[in-house]
């Protein structure tokens, strides 16, 4: 999995990027690497519960996503990404899962109103 091109790897689609995209720092300086791509990067790497070191290459350097997210997360960036898409769609956060029991049941009851894909 380490060579895999993009294409065969997690992407947030260029439509959630939009959504996004406003609450990201401006670039100072040099011109900064990807941010859909490494932003995927950060959630694969979340979502799968692998250690930064273990990203795959397509995301770019393992260094890179780790700096991004400690970065963003200072500056409070997932904060305010989470607070807004939830304020869109308050639904998906007021019908918590109360038991790892019912969350598949849940979850799929959820997708209708969430537009989980």
């Amino acid at each position: 999995m380490e060579d895999e091109p993009v294409s065969d790897v997690f992407l947030l689609s260029e439509r959630q990027m939009e959504r996004i995209e406003p609450f990201f720092p401006l670039a100072h300086g040099v011109p900064r690497v990807d941010d859909r791509r490494v932003l995927s990067g950060i959630v694969y790497v979340i979502r799968n519960g692998l250690q930064w070191k273990d990203a795959p290459k397509a995301y770019g350097p393992h260094k890179t996503l780790y700096n991004r997210f400690i970065r963003w997360s200072r500056l409070g960036v997932f904060d305010r990404i989470f607070k807004t898409l939830a304020e869109r769609q308050p639904l998906c956060l007021k019908r918590g899962f109360s038991s790892p029991y019912r969350t598949h049941k849940r979850r799929s009851e959820l997708k209708t109103a969430c537009h989980v894909r």
